[in-house]
């Protein structure tokens, strides 16, 4: 829970509160001074009679009435000042910066468990423990640095590391970039990320609010929890960035489905930052400058025009908006000629425009304004402009900074000189704007940015999809395992997934009966093992009654071949469904090109069930191969939309048949008109 003796408490006791900043008992103390808190500030220290100027209390039982504490003691006596606090002295608000708790040892953990007990116990908020503490623009409850710039619409910042927390508001603060608050969960043990989201969201104010909230994240405790608040924050305005560390495999494991082998606890939180509009991080400086872009005015265009005095850095930064399907369009000769006119000699005015290095702050002014008023194609302006030692720096900052508030198109400020010009620098961040240092890592957070899709709708699609029978073959399966070729069928059907005739058995009069009333040619397949075509359990095209027979009998001496499986013979572009089980995610859907493009190439696009057509469509579309589900070079395309409607289906199964931990279907057969499973694997644990 989170309350207001913990956002905003009257009073603070820092227990184990110290003259000695350089621990942090008494760094905690030095940022409450430091950071202006208003209330009052009580200390305990059996040992000090005074600590940083505040007269200090030797026993808790002197203590008044107090809002919140923060303990920094040992981890063994934090259990009994937590009793005596909130029984006593009315403490409705703990963080506990101690360590040595669950996150050491099984004894650490059963003292962690006594102190979420009597946090509920007493209605008491609980941040930590072992954490760097929160700090909001009413008390610095922290005892680490930097202490970043702090006002109303800055990032909300909120991190499952306090030591990963520091690097990163060291990243932010470089940057320019202003907080309103960070939270430091630690543990987790009762408020976690998801929980802070929680109460963002149930009591946002537009008005009032942060509409910027950066995450990191080690544990994703409660993914539900997450997608609802991200995306109804994000539908109220907000904007998401968030890392989620060590989700990577050391190792691939043995699967014994293409899923399997492909799909990771890394595609699960993939899908559900999609799926929630977060725009995913891989580094600490990209979930800055990621949070950096957020700040500046909304675009929706991919055009930009770079504005430099340094050739190369604007080549880099053409290249890497490019590979992130960017544009810097060439500027038209006929609207440049006045430009060119008014810049020195030797100038470019192509896009990048080259002021070059002798290049004045006028120069950088007019530049600009032609951007914002001569080039409507132009979304946004990016401006390189460093330390050449030809122009005074002060001067064509603050032309840049009028340039910022004049201009409606938003621009990038990329001054790299923080080294040769840090005053300069500083002094143009303090008047409110932040600085992207380096322009290929700005591009990359931009793709991220640029490439997060709007939240899907939560709605699930239920039309056609017969969810009782659904659930009444899967209770009526009895063990675990891959299940038999007519209870995969039935599933489809179900669905209202299309299959390919078939006909399943271990009797050759019965498999030879079922072709003939089928009609030639035919696929014979056997039943029993996993991989089929690994062991020469697939025979296509066949056209006598013969031929049949002769693979009917060759299939049955397969190890482990309990039948046959005979189907029509159908052509098509062969497609990919698949999905596995992630334990609280769900299932991740996969879907791409089928046979052994998916073993090969691994062109597949994921989503999280339950999915809607957009998602699905969205999915489909960034596909390398989209070109020829499309129809390319003569060729026929696919009806994509079928091929859609199929994977929502199959989403929507799985919604309802959460037993089912992996399947493939593999392939689909599709032409212009229609799209049917060929073949299929559903594995069952109950």
């Amino acid at each position: 829970m989170i309350n207001q003796q913990l956002l905003h408490p009257e009073s603070i006791v820092v227990v184990g509160g110290s003259n000695n900043v350089h621990k942090p008992g008494g760094a905690v103390v030095r940022n409450l001074l430091s950071g202006g808190y208003e209330g009052t500030l009580r200390i305990i220290n059996p040992k000090e009679d005074e600590v940083q100027g505040i007269k200090v209390f030797h026993d808790a039982k002197e203590l008044p009435p107090t809002d919140l504490a923060i303990l920094v003691v040992a981890a063994k006596f934090c259990p009994q000042y937590v009793e005596f606090l909130a029984k006593e002295k009315n403490v409705r608000a703990f963080i506990i910066i101690s360590a040595g708790f669950g996150e050491e040892t099984h004894e650490g953990a059963l003292l962690e468990q006594q102190i979420l007990d009597l946090c509920e116990q007493y209605g008491c908020a609980l941040i930590g423990p072992n954490c760097i503490g929160l700090l909001n623009r009413w008390h610095h409850s922290v005892f680490t640095k930097p202490i970043p710039s702090l006002n109303p619409k800055g990032v909300d910042f909120i991190s499952g590391s306090g030591a990963t927390a520091v690097f990163i508001l060291e990243s932010a603060v470089t940057k320019g970039l202003p907080f309103n608050s960070v939270w430091s969960i630690g543990n987790g043990k009762q408020i976690g990320i998801e929980t802070v989201l929680e109460y963002m969201d149930e009591h946002f104010d537009p008005e009032r609010d942060s509409l910027v909230k950066l995450l990191y994240i080690e544990n994703i405790s409660d993914p539900d929890k997450l997608l609802l608040h991200a995306t109804s924050l994000i539908r109220k305005g907000c904007r998401i960035a968030a890392i989620k560390a060590g989700s990577s495999e050391s190792g691939s494991r043995a699967a014994s489905s293409h899923t399997g082998a492909i799909a990771s606890s890394d595609s699960a939180v993939e899908v559900l930052f999609r799926k929630a509009g977060i725009v995913r991080c891989f580094s600490r400086e990209e979930l800055t400058t990621v949070g950096c872009i957020f700040t500046l005015p909304r675009f929706t265009g991919k055009n930009f025009a770079i504005v430099t005095h340094a050739g190369g850095p604007g080549v880099m930064l053409t290249d890497a908006l490019s590979k992130g399907g960017m544009a810097v369009p060439a500027l038209p000769n006929d609207t440049t000629d006045e430009l060119k006119a008014q810049l020195f000699p030797g100038s470019s005015v192509a896009n990048p425009i080259d002021i070059l290095a002798t290049g004045t702050p006028e120069h950088l002014g007019l530049a600009i304004d032609f951007c914002e008023k001569k080039c409507p194609e132009i979304d946004a302006i990016m401006v390189i402009f460093g330390t050449p030692g030809l122009v005074e720096l002060y001067s064509a900052y603050d032309v840049l900074h009028k340039k910022i508030l004049e201009c409606k198109k938003p621009i990038f400020p990329i001054l790299p000189s923080v080294n040769t010009a840090g005053p300069e620098v500083q002094e143009f961040l303090r008047r409110g704007h932040v600085n992207f240092s380096d322009e290929v890592t700005l591009a990359t957070a931009l793709t991220q940015m640029m490439h997060t899709p709007e939240p899907a709708d939560q709605q699930i699609q239920m039309d056609g999809v017969d969810v009782a029978r659904i659930r009444k073959i899967i209770d009526g399966i009895g063990e675990n395992g891959y299940i038999a070729p007519e209870l995969v069928h039935q599933l489809l059907e179900s669905a209202g997934i299309p299959t390919v005739p078939e006909f399943v058995s271990e009797k050759k009069a019965d498999v030879l009966d079922f072709a003939e009333k089928c009609g030639y040619p035919v696929v014979a397949k056997v039943v029993g093992p996993v991989h089929k075509s690994d062991v020469g359990g697939v025979a296509l095209n066949i056209r006598s009654r013969e031929v049949l027979a002769a693979e009917f009998d060759r299939m049955m001496q397969i190890p482990d071949a309990t039948a046959v499986m005979v189907q029509k013979m159908i052509k098509g572009t062969e497609l990919f469904i698949g999905a596995k089980y992630e334990p609280r995610f769900g299932h991740v859907v996969l879907c791409g090109l089928g046979g052994i493009f998916v073993e090969v190439l691994k062109d597949v696009s994921s989503g999280l069930a339950p999915l809607t057509h957009p998602e699905v469509e969205s999915m489909i579309c960034t596909l390398r191969g989209y070109k020829i589900l499309e129809g390319t070079r003569g060729q026929q395309g696919v009806n994509i939309p079928k091929y859609a409607e199929i994977i929502v289906r199959l989403s929507t199964l799985l919604r309802f048949a959460t037993e089912i931990k992996e399947m493939d279907i593999n392939p689909l057969l599709a032409d212009e008109n229609d799209v049917v499973a060929v073949d299929a694997r559903i594995l069952v644990e109950k």
